[in-house]
């Protein structure tokens, strides 16, 4: 018995909707390629399926895709005889998006991204984009296994309100797009084929088409439909691109395939394609993007390539393959010595997951290596891309932590931009230097203008500049690099006699003549530093504050305390630049009833200089009005 009834879409997906008709009308063939992806998705299903239920294969004939198009009632059908759905799957699947990350899809597009078609097949909503071309959708599908009469009928005009229905189906999904005026032109034949060349021509089962009717000779009747069965084309390729050899394979085979693949409209920047053979044997094919994946960041999303093993599609996202420093990496990895019924788990602790792993990790290392010799403007492009990801391999992978050591790029006091490696650094140390010297600040701007530079620069050393968050992790992580140790510039232990004299005359300075300025300055802050004492590093600022041997760095308390960390006891030691002439005015007038206020504010000066943040910012404005009015 015909179960049927009208029910409403889900407020977010009825949003969607909308978005999907009004916006999105940049390249609007991508409909197209995401219902022939989503078909190739329910073919993989079924066929990893029936590995372990043969049933769930009977009557279905060849796995493969029809799309067929009718130019008078501008239609477009889209059928698999794939797992298909049961009536509990299309509502979840298609009256309601039950997906976390919808609200940040919808909230991306109406920031003005609309015209990033990437996007739609990132969030799962690739049957939505049905709409762009269509003003009324339906759908019929039966799940692999269930009766005939189980199918189910949906349909929509994309607006509040969808149908459904119980009917008689074949095993999978069938997809009619009725097109709306403006979109006739997908109601050519030609049309679809070129579309499907472009975006789907690497889709592993075959994409079929009504072949051409042969023209009838002179004299014959027309051959009509009821007089033969219907004659298929195979549209694409249907061949696992992987699977062929390299030299066999057009750079615009690779473009195509990977835009496929990761639904970027972009050719990628970089790509590696190798067989390994041995104790375990798999083919990697795997791209570096030209755009920053939108997930990038999305830390509860699954990030990785997809597997295979022996062609036979398992995963999307085995993030067990690679190192989550590598996650933009796109493409597939198809595997001879795994199990067809391989999970997660099972991935987890594999060895031969771990010896892929450990393998596609040095392969694309490699890539990166080989980009960063011979083509440096694109390494530049590269690193402004996935350079904070790729430091996190610092942190995470020992094996390899000196190869990508070698990968980083930095801004430093004598480039501006990201483009000096570890090795142009050291390269270019003073004779006299013994360490690869460092600054970390908020951004890269703070860093430069941190006073902890003053008498490095004074010397002509060069400082990298580090303003990523990462980057006080990275260098806790990276004790040395060619057996030079990195030193931080706020380092208390700053030695730089070693460096030589500065380049600028600086008076002498007597050191007992300000014994006790320092020991009152002391005394007012007993509470707040470790100690105060006369710097031989600052030229121009009046005061900074450097961490002790084991202490912590002013950046890297802030970062723990913006994470809600725990910091321990952090005092740190305050420096006076005694040629400087507000510590001149200091020695020469402070008297007891203005010292406090006067290490009070050298504090806070030298806490703001280097990014910090005041705990009472009210008391810090009385306390300079008092000095400035000498009250």
């Amino acid at each position: 018995m015909s179960h049927a009834e009208t029910l409403s879409f889900a407020t977010e997906t009825s949003q969607l909707l909308k978005l999907m008709i009004h916006s999105l009308y940049s390249n609007r063939e991508i409909f197209l390629r995401e219902l022939v992806s989503n078909a190739s998705d329910a073919l993989d299903k079924l066929r990893f399926e029936g590995y372990s239920d043969a049933a769930l294969m009977d009557g279905g004939g060849e796995l493969g895709i029809e799309i067929e198009c009718d130019p008078q009632a501008h239609t477009v059908t889209v059928r698999d005889n794939g797992i298909g759905m049961s009536r509990e799957e299309v509502i979840a699947n298609i009256g309601t998006i039950a997906h976390s990350g919808t609200a940040e899809f919808l909230k991306t597009l109406q920031a003005g991204q609309t015209q990033d078609a990437r996007l739609i097949g990132q969030f799962g909503v690739g049957f939505y984009s049905a709409f762009i071309v269509a003003d009324r959708v339906t759908l019929t599908t039966r799940r692999a296994g269930r009766q005939d009469e189980e199918g189910v009928r949906w349909q929509s005009a994309g607006e509040g309100e969808y149908s459904i229905e119980t009917v008689a189906a074949p095993r999978g999904t069938q997809i009619v797009l009725h097109l709306r005026d403006d979109a006739h032109e997908f109601a050519d034949a030609w049309r679809l084929k070129s579309i499907i060349r472009t975006y789907s021509d690497h889709i592993t089962f075959p994409v079929r088409m009504p072949a051409a009717k042969p023209a009838a000779e002179e004299g014959e009747p027309e051959v009509t439909d009821a007089d033969t069965a219907p004659a298929w084309d195979t549209v694409n390729q249907a061949t696992a691109l992987w699977a062929r050899p390299r030299t066999e394979i057009t750079q615009d085979e690779y473009d195509a395939f990977y835009k496929q693949l990761s639904y970027d409209m972009q050719a990628p920047l970089a790509q590696l394609h190798s067989r390994v053979e041995g104790s375990h044997e798999y083919t990697a094919l795997l791209f570096v993007p030209a755009a920053e994946p939108f997930d990038l960041w999305d830390r509860d999303r699954r990030h990785g390539v997809r597997l295979y093993v022996k062609r036979v599609f398992i995963m999307d996202d085995a993030a067990h393959l690679l190192p989550t420093y590598l996650r933009f990496v796109r493409g597939v990895i198809d595997a001879d010595d795994l199990p067809l019924n391989v999970s997660r788990e099972i991935l987890q602790g594999s060895k031969v997951v771990d010896s892929i792993r450990a393998g596609c990790t040095r392969r694309v290392l490699g890539l990166l290596e080989d980009m960063a010799r011979d083509d440096a403007e694109q390494y530049a492009r590269f690193w402004g891309l996935f350079g904070r990801v790729l430091k996190e391999g610092v942190v995470e992978d020992h094996t390899n932590r000196d190869r990508i050591a070698g990968l980083l790029r930095f801004a430093t006091t004598a480039e501006s931009t990201p483009t000096v490696s570890l090795a142009d650094y050291v390269a270019r140390m003073k004779d006299s230097q013994k360490a690869i010297y460092y600054i970390t600040a908020d951004s890269v701007a703070a860093a430069a203008a941190s006073p902890h530079l003053e008498a490095l620069r004074a010397r002509g050393v060069e400082v990298l500049l580090l303003g990523d968050r990462i980057d006080e992790w990275l260098v806790g992580s990276l004790p040395a690099f060619d057996g030079k140790p990195l030193q931080s510039a706020a380092q208390a232990d700053l030695n730089l006699d070693e460096l030589g004299p500065a380049e600028t005359d600086l008076p002498p300075v007597a050191d007992a003549d300000w014994q006790p300025t320092l020991s009152a300055l002391q005394t007012a802050l007993k509470d707040t530093v470790e100690s105060v004492r006369l710097s031989d590093r600052l030229t121009e600022s009046p005061v900074c504050l450097v961490a002790g041997k084991e202490g912590l760095s002013g950046n890297l308390e802030r970062l723990l305390k913006s994470a809600g960390q725990a910091v321990p006891d952090n005092k740190r030691v305050l420096e006076i630049n005694p040629r400087h002439p507000l510590l001149a005015r200091v020695k020469a007038g402070a008297d007891a009833e203005h010292i406090d206020d006067w290490a009070r504010l050298l504090y806070e000066q030298a806490l703001l200089a280097e990014g910090g943040q005041l705990e009472a910012p009210a008391q810090f404005v009385q306390r300079l009005n008092r000095l400035l009015l000498g009250t």
